[in-house]
């Protein structure tokens, strides 16, 4: 069939209508008319896939990697970066009113990557039956990789070494960086932003910082001449001690459960400024009460999934303002997306 393509959602599909039913289809952009198959049908939406663009957009490019629409990692390679700005910062707002029933919040310019590609300082890729590379889309099939366009020339120098070692079946990540074997941002440029936007939420920081799910201290390192306390958490012990090599006097780094600690810590530091940057989940149940029942003066959520995000900005704006929503694009070409949002408590 002949579609319309809408909008692109968040995760990367464009979105089309048949039947009264939304149509969700990959590798296509908004404003374009495309024939399509219909693949999967479900309750309220279909899933189809792309054969042939027949009124492509002005924003359509050449995807310059030979893997893309069979590898997982990109859903974007097909369109012009400006233009994928724009579909990430809408596809933000939209979220938080479909997901968090915020009508208008307040968004802030999207933070663009200053390069487009060669920007990941790390990649994980798999080795089974001699084939090295990523998984397909939509599968545990493995696709033969060579050089990933997104990956960082050193990386990518690795990923040749690793293929002519001819490695035993497992995952591998490659590195950048040397250092201790925790996470770490993955786009070293838009780290700095995403710092820089985090520090600037701090307008007037009490004495003390908590930073919940602090891994070795991003944040907490980057901020700790502004602060008299620093207490940062993380459950990962290994994460834990490469916090500790380096902290001065007034930093303590836990190893303890979020949901057992961070409560706790609310409880005893009255009115601290707090940060939290959970995993894609979002935060628990527990947190999202913790925060309720002891609000600090200031908090800065990161997240890596709007989604959630939205989840707990709905219950979180019960006891607190939305100050600021700034996305941050840390991995051009894929559909992911980073966002800070700074809350200020109800008075």
């Amino acid at each position: 069939m002949q579609l319309e393509i809408i909008d692109v959602a968040f995760g990367g599909k464009g979105v089309a209508r048949a039947s009264g039913k939304i149509v969700f289809l990959p590798f296509t952009i908004d404003g374009e008319k495309v024939e399509a198959a219909i693949t999967r049908e479900h309750k309220k939406f279909s899933e189809g896939a792309l054969e042939q663009v027949v009124e492509p957009s002005p924003h359509r490019v050449e995807a310059p990697c030979p893997y893309f629409g069979l590898c997982g990692g990109c859903a974007y390679q097909h369109i012009e970066y400006e233009h994928q700005l724009a579909l990430k910062w809408r596809q933000v707002k939209e979220t938080l009113r479909r997901v968090g029933g915020i009508v208008d919040p307040p968004m802030r310019p999207l933070v663009p990557s200053p390069i487009e590609y060669d920007y990941r300082n790390r990649i994980t890729v798999h080795a089974r039956d001699g084939v090295v590379g990523y998984f397909r889309r939509e599968s545990n099939k493995l696709i033969d990789v060579e050089r990933c366009v997104i990956a960082a020339p050193e990386v990518n120098a690795q990923l040749a070494d690793l293929r002519a070692q001819h490695p035993r079946d497992g995952h591998y990540t490659l590195r950048q960086h040397d250092g201790p074997r925790v996470f770490t941002q993955a786009n070293d440029h838009v780290a700095a932003s995403l710092l820089d936007v985090v520090a600037r939420a701090f307008e007037t920081p009490t004495p003390t910082l908590i930073d919940a799910y602090c891994g070795a201290g991003f944040f907490s390192k980057h901020l700790r001449d502004r602060f008299s306390a620093i207490i940062g958490i993380d459950w990962d012990s290994h994460a834990i001690r490469a916090a500790q090599r380096d902290a001065r006097a007034h930093e303590n780094y836990i190893a303890a459960e979020i949901d057992l600690e961070l409560p706790r810590q609310l409880s005893v530091h009255h009115a601290a400024c707090v940060i939290v940057d959970p995993p894609a989940t979002g935060l628990s149940e527990i947190i999202r009460a913790a925060l309720q029942a002891d609000p600090p003066s200031q908090l800065v959520y990161v997240s890596c999934n709007p989604a959630t995000l939205a989840r707990d900005l709905a219950v979180l704006r019960k006891k607190f303002r939305l100050a600021a929503i700034t996305p941050l694009d840390m991995f051009p070409q894929t559909a992911e997306i980073e966002v800070v949002a700074s809350l200020l408590p109800e008075k």
